[in-house]
């Protein structure tokens, strides 16, 4: 450990608690929209089955010169201008698609905005990565190895989906999302009260992009069941959520905003049937974005912050399931802050 870490920790246990707070929100997006118009002859589907079925009208797509590095370099840059700082102590990419399996893309990222010569490093938890992600930065922050981490989480879905499968090619988009958390008191508005991380590798099955022996018998594209998913992220989501507000001290009538993972439109109804939650608490946001998998909650929540929807003061619980199987949540006050946001 460094002499500027051992003075760190000197700090924190010599003075109060210390607690990861979020100071920071950006996000980047595409610039070329989807609409479900598009998909119609390719896929021998209608706008109004899409809708009825998913909630989704659009999504965006990655042009070909544009990487899954370059909207985590673009969002992670919105994040550090929305928080007000030209530096930070760590960086942790959360994707699905990387651009290679080999080296990890966080030390691109770091480098390519001037971060330096800082820990960096990758999370893949599929959809849960943003949340893995988070509690692994908000770690480091109280135990004293970083004062600040940056949290990043892109995916180029489009590269990796059966664009003729009718079951993935309507649901899935590209974007990404980050976050700036640095130390602060545990009862300032922003920080992460509780977590709640869990897996299930007996489901590993369920939501899969092949391997190079798979992909040598001829399998390529991301596949995913369909059934069986909607029914265990229904169920994970809401007992993760459950475990939160439990170790926050608040129950679901108290709850403000449940922030789900934003997979199909359906699931969160039914999530929100399931924590007896009024539609009005649920931020619903991907119409226009599809699922973006570990991009989609800070995505999410930079949209709903937008709309008024999410406002300084609101008790939310963060919440996601994804491949492994995975699933994670995470509670907080909101904060005050304001989202940057761009189009690459």
């Amino acid at each position: 450990m460094s002499a500027s870490g051992l003075d760190k920790n000197t700090r924190r246990n010599s003075g109060p608690p210390t607690s990861a707070v979020i100071a920071g929100l950006g996000t980047c997006l595409p610039s070329k929209e989807i609409h479900n118009a598009s998909l119609v002859g390719e896929l021998d589907t209608s706008d109004e089955w899409i809708r009825t079925r998913t909630g989704i009208e659009s999504r965006r797509r990655a042009d070909p010169a544009v990487s899954v590095i370059d909207l985590a370099c673009e969002a992670a840059g919105n994040a550090l201008r929305s928080a007000g700082v030209a530096t930070v102590d760590g960086l942790i990419f959360a994707t699905t698609t990387p651009e290679r399996p080999c080296p990890a893309g966080a030390p691109e990222i770091a480098a390519r905005i001037g971060q330096g010569n800082i820990p960096a490093f990758d999370v893949s938890a599929v959809c849960s990565g943003f949340l893995y992600a988070l509690a692994t930065a908000g770690s480091l922050i109280t135990a004293g190895i970083a004062d600040n981490v940056l949290v990043v989480a892109a995916e180029t879905y489009s590269r990796i989906v059966d664009p003729a499968d009718r079951s993935t090619a309507i649901l899935f988009g590209d974007g990404a999302g980050a976050v700036v958390l640095r130390s602060g008191p545990p009862d300032e508005p922003g920080a992460l009260l509780a977590y709640d991380l869990g897996s299930d590798g007996t489901g590993a099955h369920l939501i899969r992009i092949p391997g190079a022996r798979e992909q040598a018998t001829g399998e390529r594209w991301f596949a995913m069941s369909g059934r069986k998913v909607y029914l265990q992220a229904i169920d994970g989501m809401a007992q993760s959520t459950l475990r939160v507000l439990k170790d926050c001290g608040w129950s679901a009538e108290t709850l403000d905003q449940l922030v789900p993972h934003q997979a199909n439109a359906r699931i969160m109804e039914a999530l929100a049937k399931r924590l007896d939650l009024p539609p009005e608490r649920v931020v619903c946001e991907l119409a226009r974005t599809g699922n973006t998998a570990a991009a989609s909650i800070p995505l999410a929540l930079a949209d709903a912050a937008a709309a008024g929807r999410l406002r300084p003061g609101h008790r939310t619980v963060l919440t996601t399931f994804g491949g492994g199987i995975t699933w994670a949540s995470a509670g907080l006050i909101w904060p005050k802050l304001t989202a940057v946001t761009s189009e690459i």
